[in-house]
């Protein structure tokens, strides 16, 4: 796949793909739109090189759409993890049906897991993180943590931009860089049935952080 694939043409590939059938609200699951998906990558790969013939993790993968869509951008191998077994079998489904072969799908809790053997394994690590809301708390920090571990150059991460100081505060206490290097608006479908909107809109932060 190359890297000079139109922004459009990503986004077209990312919107056939197929989204959970059973989410999960204590894993926060919701869908990645298709459009933040592409531009967040585009931006990734267009100003940073940072998927092009690059080790990719993405962590938290759901159904794969940012695993996938590096690898529609020319990722050298993509290894996608996530704790939920109902959605790596879409995801499973999704590599089938676009017939992408440089990706490794692991069954794993990236945060809770034995993964040491990974440290700062990985050129660069995406990830749309739970935002850590009801009883998440903190668990989008816990993922920062974690890629950061994981990743010997970048990590690509999702935010509700209400968290922007905070996680300013965070990468200060760490001793890592960071800046927002895009911010996009989500649109929220209603997911569940306590969501009493037809969708929301939410302001996202993608953030770059490097060591």
């Amino acid at each position: 796949m190359s890297a000079l694939m139109k922004l459009k043409t990503l986004e077209g590939h990312l919107q056939e793909l197929s989204g959970f059938t059973k989410p999960k609200i204590k894993l926060e699951q919701y869908e990645t739109p298709p459009h933040i998906a592409s531009v967040a990558l585009y931006t990734m790969q267009t100003q940073y090189e940072a998927l092009e013939n690059r080790l990719v993790l993405d962590a938290g993968c759901g159904t794969g759409i940012l695993g996938l869509g590096a690898a529609f951008l020319g990722a050298g191998f993509v290894t996608a993890v996530d704790i939920d077994e109902d959605a790596l079998e879409v995801l499973k489904e999704n590599i089938d049906d676009t017939e992408i072969t440089n990706i490794d799908v692991i069954k794993t809790d990236f945060l809770d897991c034995d993964i040491y053997r990974w440290e700062n394994y990985f050129d660069t690590v995406v990830m749309n993180p739970p935002f850590g809301t009801k009883h998440n708390a903190g668990i989008d920090m816990k993922f920062l943590q974690k890629g950061l571990n994981l990743s010997c150059c970048s990590v690509y991460s999702l935010h509700k931009s209400s968290t922007r100081s905070h996680i300013q505060k965070k990468i200060k206490e760490w001793g890592v860089t960071g800046s927002v290097i895009a911010e996009l608006r989500y649109n929220l479908a209603a997911t569940y049935k306590f969501h009493k909107q037809q969708s929301r809109d939410i302001a996202v932060d993608l953030w770059r952080l490097t060591h």
